[in-house]
């Protein structure tokens, strides 16, 4: 590489890689033919538009390398593509979401999403996203004794507020989603003019890969709408899946007409071709494997921290996602503090806020950990027992 400089910092970031223990949570390690696609020369050519439909010339074999990205989303997660629409060309989870919302949502509606301090996102309708700008934001709690979702308290919610959108999924929830529950109490709103029934967005950014080894129930079934990023769970490259389903409401057409023009230019053909590579290597035996193995080790970790004494909110996972009260109403440590204690350490965790969490997002009462990355090194069982051991130690030094 001629450019040292990015070559001496691309060299200590691999470095820094290999030396920690990663329970970033939204993070994993991609395999080295996603990073040949990613490196690939197909980042040279613009491609405005979609397959057949392009507003540049030359896009002959781009558009083979796009219609086999799409084939292969449909194709991992089961889903007729008589049935079922998926746009390839969202750049990442937010703006996905935000391209979904302005497509199928009129603008000042009712999103109905998880609060940011219960395990939701940003873009489901936090006041402080566009997305709880634009639209009227309506954020609901985990109960404050389970630490779990009340689906009849949601449902009392929905029929009261008639939101136009219900959003179901997490960046922060351990526990298994119930899409049938979820889409009775979208079915059960009922609007002023008779009309019946809210849509349904599923957001599976962090368990898709679970879903698609069959270690987490699908949300396919019961949603109008399923987005995913491809970088966590799905080890792909960072990119994002938008499906919405066929029908006579047209969301298919509504949906490619918002992504372009509307609101993205050329999309980034290298990351899609990352993304095809990605979805196939989730089809071989290997990675239903792997996704079993990535909720084995999440439940062992939390257990095992949970018998050093620390509050696993909701008392454990059903995910790859484990979250830990470290601050103990003042009995603990700060998430931040432990953040900083196990970074030291050399174990990589974030800061989080949980439920009902009074402290400020910057200095807040837990952390998140997550076993996609560790599993894809190849941990087990036992080397979850092990981290706990030495995470407890660390933390109450």
């Amino acid at each position: 590489m001629q450019d040292k400089q990015i070559e001496k910092l691309i060299k200590e970031e691999e470095k820094r890689q290999k030396s920690v223990i990663n329970l970033i949570a939204s993070e994993n390690y991609v395999s080295s033919d996603v990073l040949k696609a990613l490196g690939s020369k197909l980042t040279n050519k613009y491609a405005e538009g979609y397959p057949g439909k392009r507003y540049y010339g030359g896009n002959t074999v781009i558009d083979k390398v796009e219609n086999l990205a799409i084939s292969r989303a449909l194709k991992l997660f089961k889903l007729k593509p008589t049935e079922w629409h998926v746009n390839v060309q969202l750049l990442s989870g937010s703006p996905a979401n935000f391209a979904l919302y302005s497509a199928l949502v009129p603008l000042g509606g009712k999103i109905m999403g998880m609060k940011l301090t219960s395990g939701g996102h940003l873009t489901h309708g936090h006041p402080l996203s566009m997305t709880g700008k634009l639209w009227k934001p309506l954020q609901f709690e985990l109960d404050s004794k389970t630490e779990v979702i009340d689906y009849d308290a949601l449902k009392k919610i929905a029929k009261a507020e008639k939101p136009d959108i219900i959003v179901c999924g997490f960046t922060a929830y351990p526990r298994v989603v119930d899409f049938k529950k979820f889409r009775e109490i979208a079915d059960a709103v009922v609007y002023p003019d008779g009309r019946r029934g809210a849509l349904l967005h599923v957001d599976m950014s962090h368990f898709a890969g679970l879903v698609a080894g069959g270690a987490y129930p699908s949300p396919f079934p019961y949603a109008d709408s399923v987005m995913t990023t491809t970088h966590k769970s799905l080890r792909g490259p960072r990119q994002a899946l938008l499906f919405v389903k066929k029908d006579e409401r047209g969301f298919d057409k509504k949906l490619d007409k918002m992504v372009i023009p509307g609101l993205f230019g050329g999309p980034h053909e290298n990351n899609i071709a990352a993304v095809a590579v990605a979805l196939e290597e989730a089809t071989k035996p290997d990675f239903k494997k792997y996704a079993k193995q990535v909720v084995k080790n999440a439940k062992v970790l939390a257990r095992e921290l949970k018998k050093s004494g620390w509050h696993i909110i909701s008392g454990g996972t059903d995910s790859h996602l484990i979250l830990v009260d470290t601050w103990m109403d003042g009995k603990g440590i700060s998430g931040k503090e432990a953040g900083i204690k196990l970074e030291d350490a050399g174990i990589i965790v974030n800061m989080n806020t949980i439920p009902g969490d009074k402290r400020s997002v910057m200095d807040p009462s837990g952390i998140r950990l997550g076993t996609c990355a560790e599993t894809t090194r190849g941990a087990k069982e036992v080397d979850m027992v092990k981290l706990a051991f030495k995470m407890n130690k660390i933390l109450r030094a």
